[in-house]
């Protein structure tokens, strides 16, 4: 199936219309400017799965009364290079933008910082919050649990873990940044969302059912892992002589650093709320090395992957081309997701104002 054409539409327009939703829904104005801040910065770098189509699942969240829009993080553990923060069930991204700020503070004191977070809900593409780090001249590693279970441990059949995302950014001399951000699954589930709202196929490999038959159709592979009746492959495809026990080894590692210091919820846990963790750490190069030396080092590493290989792309070059794109020529939104996006609005009393570009 070939993907519909998708009308574009401005950054700072589509801004307007995540907080107009989020401000009806209750969230306070700071929080609802600072999660569509992350949520416009995801689809400008081309990660459509954690943009504004995030709405529909928040939308969901809300109506099963599972998320507090109005909640504000705390910290409710404090030490010099380590804190533990409390989301109050609300949306990840101020937490995760509040952890990220606490770990930045620690590591211009300590060196270091580290921060877990407990009793949030989904905060979008991990991306952004490593490079945010990494442009003021700091290292950063970022993971975080999710909410839905949809990877089976190698050689089982039953959706254990979520895609349980893990993400890196280090500076660079002159600017720019190496981000890499992935999940430990092949592919984040909401990519497959992402596919099924645009009507793409999938890949083969992607997507299995409960039989271990390939599912490509998008829509109906979105369907089968939201119902647990379908499973992700881990990174490295679903059998050992490709590599998927490595890939299901580092989703375990995420769990482990994501929700076993804050108190967040168990693989299969059944609350009021998500309860998901993530986990922030920080460092400051300065503390270890010559002031510059780990951004000219990263420099050299990037031209050495370069030097007689110029169609190499490395982890992040992607999204900054669609950085540039996006930001002339304005996101690409579906009719699908804009269906989705006027029933939103409707509901929560707020106009519609996205006008397409051109």
């Amino acid at each position: 199936m070939n993907g519909e054409e998708a009308r574009r539409f401005d950054a700072v327009q589509v801004h307007e219309q995540i907080v107009a939703v989020l401000r009806a829904w209750g969230m306070p104005d700071g929080s609802a400017a600072a999660t569509a801040t992350v949520m416009v910065e995801t689809d400008l770098a081309g990660i459509d799965s954690h943009g504004v189509s995030m709405l529909m699942l928040y939308e969901k969240l809300r109506s099963e009364n599972r998320l507090r829009l109005d909640a504000v993080p705390r910290v409710v553990r404090d030490a010099p290079a380590f804190a533990v923060v409390d989301a109050g069930a609300g949306l990840g991204h101020p937490a995760g933008l509040h952890a990220v700020e606490l770990a930045i503070g620690k590591a211009a004191e300590s060196g270091i910082g580290a921060v877990a977070v407990g009793n949030s809900h989904h905060l979008g593409a991990l991306g952004y919050y490593v490079r945010s780090a990494a442009q003021h001249g700091l290292v950063a590693l970022m993971a975080t649990t999710t909410r839905t279970p949809v990877v089976a441990a190698l050689g089982g059949t039953t959706p254990i873990l979520g895609t349980n995302p893990i993400a890196f950014a280090a500076p660079r001399v002159g600017g720019g940044e190496l981000v890499v951000d992935m999940s430990t699954s092949v592919v984040a589930m909401n990519k497959v969302k992402a596919y099924a709202l645009s009507g793409r196929d999938l890949p083969p490999g992607w997507v299995n059912d409960r039989l271990g038959n390939p599912v490509t159709d998008a829509a109906l592979a979105y369907s089968l892992l939201t119902t647990q009746e379908g499973t992700l492959s881990p990174l490295g495809g679903s059998t050992a002589e490709t590599g998927g026990h490595k890939g299901f080894g580092l989703s375990l590692m995420v769990q482990v650093l994501s929700a076993a210091f804050s108190g967040a919820a168990l693989p299969l846990a059944d609350g009021d709320s998500d309860n998901l963790g993530h986990f922030v750490l920080v460092v400051d190069p300065r503390s270890v090395a010559a002031d510059g030396d780990t951004a000219r080092y990263v420099d050299d590493l990037v031209r050495l992957m370069t030097r007689d290989e110029p169609d190499v792309v490395l982890p992040g070059e992607p999204e900054a081309l669609a950085r540039a794109d996006r930001s002339h020529n304005g996101i690409p939104i579906p009719e699908g997701l804009l269906e989705h996006l006027r029933g939103i609005c409707g509901r929560a009393g707020t106009a519609m104002i996205l006008t397409p570009l051109g």
